[in-house]
């Protein structure tokens, strides 16, 4: 799928903002990391994205029941679920100038019931002339996201046939209702039960 830029302004996608602060210094400190490891952006860029994938575990993997959504918490305390995580990448993609947004799908469990919206990443590399989407979620259970710009490697490709979804925005900002979920729910049994539905 090809993703569309939702906001007119290429800026945006570099912006700051309170979930996505990548001016603190967790976030300064590991690009400036994995930066020194890659040397370009192709290479930084899926370092970072492995960075995320396989060093902050997903907390309904790890049974972590804290709720993390600012980039800098992410990255310091190790936790969060697939937008926290999308928060993270996208903060560590930003600090190094890389234009970067936020993706969604709407998926449900194999019957078609209890919908999710569920978090993705999309990033373009310079000179590049499209979006790539990339999924931080987390490999377990024989999920197998992987980095890839030309062909999407996603955790979950949506089944049309149990009313999921591929939303087709690349927002510069999470979305109000994602973020009001995670900002206010004292947990993360009170998170599932907050997450919208549907966009």
């Amino acid at each position: 799928m090809q993703p569309d830029q939702q906001s007119p302004d290429d800026y945006a996608y570099l912006a700051s903002s309170e979930a996505i602060d990548h001016w603190q210094p967790e976030v300064l400190d590991t690009s400036e990391t994995l930066w020194a490891a890659s040397g370009d952006a192709y290479s930084y860029a899926e370092r970072a994205f492995v960075f995320v994938r396989d060093t902050i575990p997903h907390s309904a993997d790890s049974g972590d029941p804290r709720v993390s959504w600012r980039a800098s918490e992410v990255l310091s305390t190790r936790n969060g679920i697939c937008h926290a995580k999308s928060h993270a990448l996208v903060a560590l993609l930003r600090a190094q100038g890389i234009p970067a947004g936020l993706c969604y799908q709407r998926l449900t469990d194999d019957d078609g019931s209890h919908p999710l919206v569920h978090g993705l990443v999309a990033l373009r590399l310079p000179g590049a002339g499209r979006w790539s989407r990339l999924d931080p979620r987390g490999n377990v259970g024989g999920i197998d996201a992987r980095f890839g710009l030309d062909e999407e490697r996603l955790a979950f490709p949506v089944r049309p046939e149990l009313g999921e979804v591929d939303y087709p925005g690349v927002h510069a900002a999470p979305h109000p209702a994602v973020l009001d979920a995670l900002r206010t729910s004292a947990d993360r049994t009170e998170l599932w039960r907050r997450l919208p539905a549907s966009l």
